[in-house]
């Protein structure tokens, strides 16, 4: 279609742009180790896609993100050089800069999967526990994709390409909604094998004894190792470690198991932890 309606070099150099883009992505999760899925190159953008269960450093996952925004300010610095050169004309290099910045600040709009939603999800994730802090950013995201689609049906509503990255985006945002409970539950399950190969910071949750574990569980949050503590029946407070809870939910499958019936379970076994009197 470039070729046909005389636009192929420009479709060559958006092409161009978005592969150097997802390959900024795709070399900083190959320098942490992270598995890339794949890298996918769309007629209106790109897509790299890399093995993510919410568990993972906040350091790596943010240089991450930044890697393919990052990539478009040498880009800019590069055209700059080759100006006035006999393959690079002053037209190509203003049309080159115009692309890198609509891609690059396109990118930075907080909606899911941009660079811009990934870093508010990001956030989100720092600032909040887990499962809320996706529901959190799944709702800042939806907004501003609402708000966009509104804009644009004011202004263009006939620009072919911006319905067709809207309608992905929309697809996108629909997808995150329904994949939400199966991202949740990777993230537990991913958390049983981390804690030999990760060091964490401790965060107390204080619970009802009456409380299910799949309630409990709700309030994990990326970066922590959580200790539950629980008052029993005769007033002392029992902490219960996360991997207790993990093994009951997923080894067990007792989703609707009690604190208080992990707590009986241990006095049981002799294996409780450490009681506290309280007065």
């Amino acid at each position: 279609m470039g070729i046909v309606t005389g636009y192929f070099r420009e479709v060559i150099m958006v092409f161009f742009i978005v592969f150097i883009h997802e390959l900024g992505h795709a070399f900083a999760a190959h320098y942490f180790k992270w598995r890339i899925l794949k890298i996918e190159l769309l007629p209106f953008g790109g897509v790299a896609e890399v093995e993510d269960n919410g568990n993972r450093p906040f350091r790596e996952e943010l240089i991450i993100i930044i890697a393919g925004p990052i990539q478009h300010l040498w880009l800019i610095g590069l055209s700059f050089l080759f100006i006035d050169t006999s393959f690079w004309t002053v037209a190509d290099h203003q049309l080159f800069i115009w692309h890198n910045l609509t891609i690059l600040f396109f990118n930075l709009i907080p909606v899911v999967p941009l660079d811009g939603g990934r870093l508010v999800q990001l956030w989100c994730t720092y600032r909040w526990p887990y499962q809320k802090a996706l529901a959190v950013s799944r709702w800042l995201s939806g907004a501003t994709l609402v708000s966009l689609v509104i804009i644009s049906g004011f202004l263009f509503p006939f620009h072919l390409n911006l319905w067709v990255v809207l309608s992905f985006l929309i697809l996108a945002n629909y997808l995150e909604w329904r994949q939400r409970h199966f991202r949740f539950m990777r993230f537990l399950m991913a958390r049983q094998s981390l804690f030999k190969q990760q060091s964490f910071r401790y965060k107390t949750i204080r619970a009802p004894k009456t409380w299910l574990v799949r309630d409990t569980v709700k309030l994990f949050q990326r970066g922590f190792f959580h200790r539950i503590m629980v008052f029993d029946e005769n007033k002392h407070l029992i902490a219960l470690e996360e991997p207790m809870l993990l093994h009951s939910l997923f080894e067990e499958k007792q989703l609707q198991a009690r604190l208080v019936d992990l707590i009986r379970k241990n006095n049981r076994s002799k294996t409780s932890s450490p009681r506290i009197k309280v007065q």
